[in-house]
């Protein structure tokens, strides 16, 4: 018997097959109207998203305006783009001093960020992150003022704890200090602008930034007699990672104000941990900095790297960890900036671009498109 009668029968019985229904955008507009799947708030269109449990990638279209709030991404496989850094901007003033409250663990410096991704494989292009406390006008007060508070960090950018494969292109992240915190797996960050000052680049996750602006900007306070207004990256990389945060080809720019010779591009943050024996800094929190191919303007310090302060066993902080014993490393260093200091670090990986992205691109498909790879 001839099948093709059967299959045709069988076509006007059931239907053809459904074709599987297109993921829908989502909108983020000031004014919205009635338009389906639009928002006014960016969190609105987050939890629309989480609410699709389809394994799809779901796209969220930021449009113009200041959309002053403090987002959470708790969704896997999702693009969020912005109009431009310039017309699409996330903005909150959080600070770590009460910010405790948004935090699982109660720690206000993650609590204090503008927008929190707690998932894998995002992709945010075209917008600004910013936390505009004012941090200069609590900078300015003199120590032992009561109105001075006592934790300024205000993060804008937070990866937190489990989130991975983060990519960001043509994204700015504003800030003073603690401007971006790395708490998660890996994360690309191109294209863009991170601007702060004290530690403004922080944390144990793997982070790859490529060809992007680091602009220091300027503190209220009075220089220390170190001579060290500002530090770029604050590492505290697992001594078990290969990789912290490397910075290839990147301009290290400065704002008005900013001295020079007053920033150190980082100093090793052993963050103060509880152990068995008691809480102190932990000791393997061997922090790594590399910066490959980059043009320093001559706010860089000679020294290039510096220490940091910790918790001791008896609760004080003064146990100090060096630059010699942290995992710092630069190459093709340019500009006026770039001649430095000898200093005896250690460490001799070294890590090169070729072995940062190994390590960043291991299974990850960065651009959230079928079989491509950044060069």
């Amino acid at each position: 018997m001839n099948g093709k009668p059967l299959a045709v029968a069988m076509v006007v019985l059931l239907g053809t097959p459904a074709a599987a229904a297109p993921a829908p955008v989502y909108r983020v507009e000031t004014a919205c109207g009635t338009r389906p799947h639009c928002f006014p708030r960016v969190q609105a269109a987050l939890d629309a998203a989480a609410r699709d449990g389809a394994e799809r990638w779901i796209t969220i279209a930021i449009g113009s305006g200041t959309f002053r709030e403090k987002p959470v991404v708790r969704r896997d496989r999702l693009r969020i783009t912005g109009a431009g850094a310039s017309r699409t901007r996330i903005v909150f003033d959080a600070v770590a001093q009460s910010a405790g409250r948004y935090d699982p663990a109660n720690w206000g410096t993650p609590g204090s960020a503008t927008l929190t991704i707690r998932a894998s494989d995002i992709v945010l292009r075209d917008l600004t992150i910013e936390n505009d406390f004012d941090y200069l006008a609590n900078d300015a007060l003199p120590e032992g003022d009561p109105r001075k508070l006592t934790a300024p960090q205000a993060v804008a950018l937070l990866l937190d704890t489990g989130s991975d494969r983060l990519g960001f292109n043509g994204v700015s992240v504003l800030g003073y200090q603690d401007t971006l915190f790395t708490r998660g797996r890996r994360a690309w960050f191109r294209n863009g602008l991170i601007a702060g000052n004290i530690d403004f680049i922080f944390g144990d996750g793997a982070l790859l930034i490529e060809d992007s602006e680091i602009r220091s900007r300027r503190r209220a306070a009075p220089t220390p007699p170190d001579g060290f207004e500002s530090f770029v990256t604050a590492p505290s990389t697992p001594a078990a990672q290969p990789i912290g945060i490397v910075v290839h080809r990147a301009r290290l720019t400065r704002e008005g104000g900013v001295a020079d010779g007053s920033v150190a591009l980082g100093r090793p943050w052993h963050p103060t941990t509880r152990f068995p024996d008691g809480r102190y800094a932990d000791p393997q929190a061997i922090g790594q900095a590399v910066f490959l191919d980059c043009h320093m303007d001559a706010h860089i310090h000679p020294d290039h790297w510096t220490g940091m302060a910790g918790t001791a066993r008896d609760g004080t902080k003064t146990a100090l960890f060096r630059p010699e014993d942290s995992r710092f490393f630069e190459m093709g260093s340019q500009g006026p900036g770039a001649r430095r200091n000898p200093l005896a670090i250690r460490w001799q990986g070294p890590v090169t671009i070729a072995s940062a992205k190994a390590y960043i691109f291991a299974g990850w498909n960065a651009a959230g498109e079928p079989r491509k790879r950044p060069r």
